[in-house]
């Protein structure tokens, strides 16, 4: 019975790994030149984690989005935040029906399985704890009622640059619920000449195949939650989480929420790799992306992406 049930295990993992690697060579054609974000990006969504594209307009954040969307097979909505939408913009609003004598619930556009947060830091701080409130909880709460959302339901927010004009940074507690935050960054130089070479990349969305759906998807969520995670993973884990609290690197250290963070996604790159089980190299590949975010430095100068790297060269495996 044990032979029969590792060996259909082993059969799923090969056939996801085949779809998720057709997926990301289909994304690499839409998005040149970003293997790394891409893969991580899959591990966020397979861990069941929400992700934050932090970068300058104009490199192809909401191209990716469509993209994610149509290769998993979900159903899409991209929402366009501005300082003046209200939580009911979002979520959805009761609608008196006066012939029947009773309120009817309109949902909102969070109502997707895969929901892109357009430039999440234009909107109110009121709007954004509406959002991040749904992500938490996987439901809304209108008028006193709780709707469940989508299962899987995985946000996407894009964030412009802090320094730009019009924006509310999130704050800290709230930048803790995003699994991971990722960079794009300017495309490198020979996969921008080809970019202005071949043109943009948006009209070639229609031709991506979806390589599963959501039910699919909930499947390989459990299986990454299922990876075998070792006594001696969790000690690495805990040392790498406790180095970020010892003083004069940051204000402060990362919480046991973070740790779960890590201890996730790592889960979901192993499985990726065709693993079924947690080697320290599953937890280096996510460790900067899942803590980067939830860091600030002590000392100006440093980031917490290169603090966080740091780390994996001084913490003992």
């Amino acid at each position: 019975m044990l032979k029969c049930r590792l060996t259909k295990t082993i059969t799923h993992s090969i056939i996801m790994n085949t779809h998720i690697q057709h997926a990301l060579h289909q994304l690499n054609q839409l998005i040149l030149g970003k293997e790394t974000v891409l893969q991580q990006l899959f591990t966020a969504i397979l861990a069941g984690g929400h992700i934050l594209l932090e970068d300058v307009p104009g490199v192809g954040k909401t191209t990716l989005s469509h993209g994610v969307a149509a290769v998993l097979g979900l159903d899409y909505r991209r929402v366009q935040f501005t300082n003046d939408m209200l939580p009911s913009d979002l979520l959805g609003v009761n609608v008196f029906r006066p012939n029947e004598g009773k309120f009817e619930f309109h949902p909102g556009p969070v109502f997707h399985e895969f929901l892109l947060a357009d430039e999440i830091n234009r909107a109110s701080p009121k709007l954004q704890s509406a959002l991040l409130e749904a992500m938490e909880e996987r439901q809304v709460s209108v008028d006193g009622q709780t709707h469940a959302l989508p299962a899987p339901f995985i946000v996407m927010a894009t964030q412009n640059p802090t320094e730009q004009l019009g924006t509310f940074p999130l704050p800290e507690s709230q930048l803790d619920r995003f699994m991971m935050r990722l960079h794009m960054g300017y495309p490198a130089a020979e996969a921008e000449k080809l970019l202005y070479f071949q043109g943009g990349k948006r009209a070639s969305l229609p031709a991506l195949q979806a390589v599963c759906n959501a039910e699919t998807l909930r499947l390989w969520q459990r299986q990454a939650a299922e990876v075998k995670f070792a006594q001696a993973a969790a000690d690495y884990v805990y040392r790498l989480v406790a180095a970020t609290r010892q003083p004069g690197r940051f204000v402060l250290g990362l919480s046991p929420r973070a740790g779960l963070a890590v201890v996730s996604a790592a889960k979901a790159w192993a499985l990726m790799q065709g693993r079924g089980h947690v080697v320290p190299e599953d937890v280096k590949a996510v460790w900067v992306a899942v803590a980067n975010h939830r860091l600030q430095p002590v000392q100006q100068g440093m980031t917490s992406a290169q603090l966080l790297a740091d780390l994996l060269n001084h913490v003992a495996v």
